[in-house]
């Protein structure tokens, strides 16, 4: 019997949940220990009915639109269905209320309580009830006898008893249970269920068992049992047919046998393991609904109906037709190998008849293992992909409804897919909206306002609302094309509609911000085309259509760019310059979403950031919502909760920031983000009691979360300070996004975040001192500026680790170095233009600094253990922190204002700046080698690679190439010297501390430890 397992959905909050179908089938209905009864259209429903009728519910029952509730306040109460309106109190007990059940008819309702009483009520007249008094204990469950005759009950004594209703007294009692005092402590909920129709079985879950009793002899006639069966069982429920019975244990095994076999056809477990205390047959017996005590509702889906008349014959001809499709139904799950020869399939005669071809049924969980053992000869029939109906293979005794095995045709064995299932894809949505199905919902809610729809008998309107008035008033729009998709920014409104048979899919831009008096303007799709997203950015609209189309508006209605889509279209978010595209890229497997991602920037050298990549979701989620930070940072929302934010800095990749189901204090409750803001490090989003979204009535209060990086021991205080330190780097990588995107930046904010980060570097680089730990105090070192390594040496020094200081002096040097050079890779581009334009071929300096050309390569050295101070660079960006980001500007420089020279003062500038620096140096040398690997490069690319290749070389061959530009350089020297007397500088000692610092390469290991210490000092000017 091959059925799918649908996933799990939060229903209730955690504790005892009950669920069963309405007549038609159409609706399922759950009651948990929220109070609350919810009234589902199907699993997928996200937006539930609900009816709250009390603190907490029990049990629930409904039939022929009368709704039955045992509630907290110990009384079974009445509501329409699916209205929900109340319609009295059926009966009260002196405690709650345990289980409640219909009669076949509907007209009368059964009860059991923990005050260890029954009552019978009629539902047209509650004064009429009858009391069953016997028990010893609290009721467990209640049962109708199909023909309104008998009601089984059972309880916490111990025993099951059957009782004639009218008479109000017991017909037969069984010591079957476990006593117990209270129906919490009770192993098992012994839901007791009638056989349909005739009600020729009463089925007791008995431990790992299940007890078939006739009715009338009250005979123990038969078991079912499962070897894999190790938790009892708590609750049983036959099929509409009457021909299969479903148990649900406490382990959260399932299990369907077909009772006339005492086979097992069907075997599934709970995806969590938790506890079954619920079951219900959809009235089409297709469908088995299910919930868990953690509140959850789960299906079994694909059964087949059995309601065909089974005691036809039919030729034996036939049963070719019959089995022409035996596996293509089949699924991948393992049959039971421990089956009895009695009770094998395999070895009993089989029945056929006309039955209907959707009559699928397996004799076991699945896929017999090894098919050949059983399909091994012509006279074998594979009986877990026949065709059966009610009665198929019958009883042994009745010999007029089988066929000989021999007129069986032989089975083809095809192909079987063993792999995991796809996953249906989700469905096209807006982030920050609703479902559309809603009356009254949310069409979008951003940051800059909200657009709520309502859509019922009084009204088909749009409101717009905005969050700060002064960019525009609030409006109603009468939405008589019938929006169902919207987009807000500072701009403009933008809706979309889909098609008709009569009339296109239509989309309408009211742009407010227009400076003209036309402020409307609307376009209709081609025929065939509907639009399934939409978004705004900074003048300019994008609407993703069902044809993987992707279109582009001005925000003034001039059509753009138009481009193809690799894939369906999932969901779209636009700021500024940038739009974020989710798609579906390919079919996703076992509960999983296969989604791709793509970044587009609309600056004026337009290009794409992110191309396609797999967009990362937790297991067995689906994408909730898509969206940039208030800084322009994209990140998302999966179902599971899970935050996730663009890392610029590392290559594009996804960091989660946050799981917003850590604070929610029950499993129904979902948080429904609206906004997200780097500075200050907030997450704006609406708390959802029971739901995945909010109400538009009353309007829902916005919650704020902080956001935590999921590092390992943030416990400690180490794991503390590392994820605020990464957090603080990853939630302020915009700074130099918006620089570069050419945005002016809050220097203010950009200064004290990287102070910030420094501080938190020196509390770890302190605390991997005291815990001894100088490596990875080498390793905090390596992340700090040069500034702060300064302050780690004097920490060092103090606390007697001279090894380590050592060590992080050479840090300091080899950050100078790289500061310097740099400076010198911002500077070359303007220079080499320079160079162009003025005619000075032999002119290798770069000038335009403004000061004195006294680079040589090498740090100006002092003693840093005398003098502990440190000036503040004049540059805003010092250290590795601050020019991680940062590449060689390939463009002119803007012009410095400069005073008026002489053209001798030029010549003489000119002549001045002769001495080579080692990049220089290295450049002439390889410049031949450079331009021969690629010919087609211009002056500013061969720079720009010679630059690169340059870095690459170690510290001590960039040392050499220095060194051998300062041997050229005689005459520069002594305008070094010059100009460093001049400001008042000991020239002695500076030319003994540069000839130290340029054999330190060379004589590092014969120098003792406090003259080491010398060499990490360095000219910040």
């Amino acid at each position: 019997m091959p059925c799918e397992r649908k996933p799990m959905r939060y229903g209730h909050s955690e504790g005892h949940t009950e669920v069963c179908f309405d007549d038609s089938g159409k609706f399922i209905v759950t009651c948990g220990n929220d109070g609350d009864v919810r009234i589902w259209e199907s699993l997928d429903d996200d937006d539930p009915k609900f009816i709250t009728v009390g603190e907490k519910a029990f049990s629930l029952a409904l039939r022929n639109g009368k709704l039955v509730t045992a509630s907290s306040n110990n009384t079974v109460q009445i509501h329409t269905f699916p209205d929900g309106d109340p319609d009295g109190i059926l009966t009260r007990f002196t405690t709650n209320a345990t289980h409640v059940t219909f009669n076949s008819s509907g007209s009368r309702v059964a009860a059991g309580s923990s005050d260890f009483m029954v009552k019978v009520v009629d539902v047209s007249d509650s004064s009429q009830q009858k009391t069953l008094r016997g028990h010893e204990a609290p009721v467990l469950s209640v049962a109708f006898d199909p023909k309104d005759d008998f009601l089984a009950s059972a309880s916490c004594d111990g025993s099951v008893v059957v009782w004639n209703i009218e008479e109000q007294t017991q017909a037969i009692s069984w010591p079957l249970l476990q006593k117990t005092n209270d129906v919490s402590n009770a192993k098992s909920l012994c839901r007791l269920s009638w056989q349909p129709g005739t009600g020729k079985f009463l089925a007791v879950p008995v431990e790992m068992k299940v007890h078939l009793y006739e009715r009338g002899s009250w005979d123990h006639v038969s078991n079912l049992s499962d070897d894999l069966l190790t938790q009892p069982i708590n609750v049983v429920a036959w099929s509409p047919c009457g021909r299969f019975l479903a148990a649900g244990s406490v382990g959260g095994s399932m299990t369907v046998w077909d009772v006339n076999s005492k086979v097992c056809v069907e075997r599934q477990k709970h995806e969590k393991g938790f506890t079954v205390c619920s079951l219900s047959w959809n009235p089409s017996g297709s469908q088995i609904a299910y919930t868990d005590t953690e509140g959850c509702l789960g299906m079994l889906d694909g059964f087949s109906s059995s309601t065909t008349d089974t005691n036809k014959q039919v030729p034996v001809k036939k049963t070719a037709k019959d089995y022409d499709d035996l596996f293509d139904d089949d699924d991948d799950r393992l049959m039971d190998e421990g089956l009895s020869d009695t009770n094998s399939p395999v070895k009993k005669p089989v029945a056929a008849d006309d039955d209907d071809d959707d009559d699928f049924l397996m004799p076991a969980t699945g896929r017999v293992r090894n098919r050949g053992a059983i399909l091994d000869d012509e006279n074998s029939l594979d009986t877990g992909s026949l065709r059966l109906g009610q009665d198929k293979f019958g009883d042994d005794d009745d010999a007029g409804s089988t066929v000989e095995p021999t007129a069986a045709p032989l089975v083809p064995l095809r192909p079987v897919y063993e792999g995991p299932m796809p996953t249906p894809p989700q469905r096209a949505f807006q982030p920050g909206s609703t479902p559309a199905h809603l009356t009254h919902r949310f069409m979008m809610w951003n940051s800059v306002g909200i657009v709520r729809g309502y859509n019922d008998e009084l009204d088909n309107a749009i409101d717009v609302e905005f969050h700060d008035s002064a960019v525009h008033h609030a409006m109603h729009l009468t939405n008589s094309l019938g929006h169902t998709m919207a987009d807000l920014s500072q701009e403009a409104v933008l809706l979309a509609c889909p098609s008709t048979d009569e009339l296109a899919s239509k989309l309408q831009c009211l742009h407010f911000s227009s400076w003209d008096t036309n402020k409307e303007w609307m376009v209709d799709l081609p025929q065939g085309e509907d639009v399934k997203a939409l978004c705004l950015g900074q003048g300019w609209a994008a609407v993703a259509t069902n044809t993987l189309m992707l279109r582009m508006f001005s925000i003034g209605g001039v059509q753009r760019e138009i481009f193809s889509l690799p894939g369906p279209v999932v969901c779209m978010s636009g700021h500024g310059e940038q739009l974020l595209i989710v798609y579906h890229r390919a079919t996703g497997f076992d509960g999983d979403q296969a989604l791709g991602v793509q970044l587009l920037q609309f600056s004026r050298r337009r290009r794409q950031i992110i191309n396609g990549e797999p967009l990362p979701l937790s297991h067995k989620s689906h994408l909730s919502w898509l969206g940039f930070t208030a800084e322009g940072t994209p990140c998302y929302v999966d179902s599971d909760g899970v935050v996730r934010m663009l890392n610029r800095t590392l290559g594009n990749t996804w960091t989660p920031v946050c799981n917003t189901r850590e604070t929610c204090k029950s499993k129904s409750d979902h948080y429904w983000v609206v906004g997200v803001h780097e500075n200050p490090q907030q997450l704006r989003c609406i708390p959802c009691k029971g739901s995945r979204f909010p109400p538009t009535l009353p309007r829902p209060a916005v919650a704020i979360l902080p956001f935590k990086l999921p590092l390992c021991q943030t416990s400690t205080e180490k794991g503390q300070m590392e994820e605020q330190f990464w957090r603080s780097a990853l939630f302020h990588n915009h700074y130099s996004f918006l620089s570069s995107s050419g945005y002016e930046i809050n220097e203010d904010g950009q200064n004290q975040s990287q102070k910030e980060q420094q501080e938190l570097l020196m509390k770890m680089f302190a605390l991997s001192c005291k815990l001894e730990r100088e490596f990875r105090c080498v390793e905090l070192a390596e992340l700090m500026t040069q500034n702060v390594v300064t302050l780690a040496i004097k920490y060092a020094s103090r606390s007697r680790r001279m090894v380590l200081a050592q060590r992080l002096s050479e840090i300091a040097l080899e950050k100078a170095n790289q500061i310097q050079e740099e400076e010198r890779e911002e500077e070359e581009p303007e220079y080499s233009s320079y160079r162009r334009t003025s005619g000075y071929s032999g002119c290798v300096q770069v000038l335009g600094s403004g000061k004195p050309s006294s680079s040589s390569g090498q740090p100006r050295v002092t003693n840093i253990l005398d003098n502990m101070t440190s000036s503040k660079k004049s540059t805003p960006l010092s250290g590795s922190a601050g020019k991680q980001n940062k590449t060689p500007v390939l463009k002119p420089l803007a012009p410095r204002p400069k005073t008026k020279v002489s053209p001798s003062a030029n010549l003489l500038k000119i002549e001045t700046s002769q001495p080579k620096t080692g990049f220089q140096l290295w450049l002439e040398e390889n410049r031949k080698n450079i331009i021969a690997d690629n010919p087609d490069l211009e002056e500013t690319e061969i720079i720009k690679e010679a630059m690169g290749k340059f870095r690459t070389l170690s510290a001590e061959e960039r040392l050499s190439w220095t060194e051998r530009a300062k041997g050229q350089s005689g005459d520069a020297a002594d305008v070094k010297k010059r100009k460093r007397a001049e400001g008042g500088e000991d020239v002695e000692n500076k030319n003994e501390n540069t000839e130290a610092d340029e054999n330190s390469a060379k004589k590092k290991k014969s120098l003792d430890p406090s003259s080491k210490l010398s060499v990490f000092a360095f000219n910040k000017n």
